[in-house]
């Protein structure tokens, strides 16, 4: 028998049981990928900075042409349900997933699509254990790289992410934990799941944002930077600059800030969580206090 727990699943308005909630065969985001999708941080029975998130889900949306999409109020009023249908407090999270819809033929183009989008939320738990927030990281970097907008913009948070999956694939199979991905340039980008960020003589430094997704944490992150008064500088950086920075961290939806200690080989300063990290997570573990 399974330990796993069973949810209740938001499809389109219901609440069903996990083992009940199916979706078409022709829906979009299974066909093609066609759609976009959050990750939201349940912390104190409440999803942090959803607002955020929603006003990124909307923005996607508008980019795909998706039509009828839920309000944002019919998006909050779902999350919530969802949250007491599933009882979710603390180490929770949800995946909420928009998609053009049911399609009436397998292919591309968005005419066939027979309705109205679909709307799906799953929750889960994703412990933030504290051997995950001071255990640092090995992280390699990949030769697949990010695209530029005209290609697939990186700032669009669509279902599409097998660029994403291949580096993290390649990752894998080096024995690391994520992968670090360059831009067009050759210039460091940022991960394949979360955003990276170094600490070179006190001040942090992450790219410049062009080629990597409009980060909530990171948008956090950079902002307690500056209230802390710790130097924050957004820019092109190269693989070199990485090797020799004192300290390096990832930032996500799901974990906060992780460290990293190795990178290609590579031990970052003394290969362990670093001060101005440590001090960055518990300045982002107060924010999500006063959020919640």
């Amino acid at each position: 028998m399974s330990d796993h727990k069973q949810y209740s699943i938001w499809i389109d308005g219901e609440l069903l049981p996990e083992g009940e909630a199916k979706i078409s065969v022709f829906d979009s985001g299974f066909v093609l990928g066609d759609g976009v999708w959050e990750g939201v941080r349940i912390v104190g029975g409440k999803p942090a900075f959803l607002d955020a998130h929603i006003r990124r889900l909307e923005e996607g949306a508008k980019a795909l042409l998706l039509a009828e999409v839920p309000s944002a109020d019919d998006l909050r009023k779902a999350v919530h349900e969802v949250i007491d249908a599933n009882e979710l407090v603390e180490d929770a999270h949800l995946r909420i997933m928009l998609t053009r819809g049911i399609r009436r033929e397998p292919y591309q183009n968005p005419r066939l699509a027979a309705g109205g989008p679909t709307l799906v939320i799953i929750p889960g738990h994703h412990p933030v254990t504290e051997q995950a927030l001071t255990n640092p990281q090995k992280l390699f970097t990949v030769h697949v790289h990010r695209g530029a907008p005209d290609v697939q913009d990186p700032k669009l948070n669509s279902h599409s992410k097998l660029n994403c999956i291949l580096a993290c694939i390649q990752a894998s199979v080096a024995g690391a934990d994520e992968a670090l991905m360059l831009d067009p340039d050759g210039f460091v980008a940022t991960c394949n799941s979360t955003h990276f960020f170094i600490v070179r003589d006190g001040a942090v430094w992450t790219s410049d944002g062009r080629y990597c997704l409009g980060g909530i944490t990171r948008g956090h992150v950079i902002s307690l930077c500056r209230d802390l008064g710790i130097e924050c500088r957004e820019k092109s950086f190269s693989l070199t600059d990485v090797y020799s920075a004192d300290e390096a961290f990832t930032t996500g939806t799901l974990s906060g800030l992780r460290p990293v200690g190795e990178i290609d080989a590579r031990k970052i300063g003394g290969g362990a969580r670093g001060p101005v990290t440590e001090h960055l997570q518990r300045a982002y573990a107060d924010l999500l206090v006063r959020e919640t």
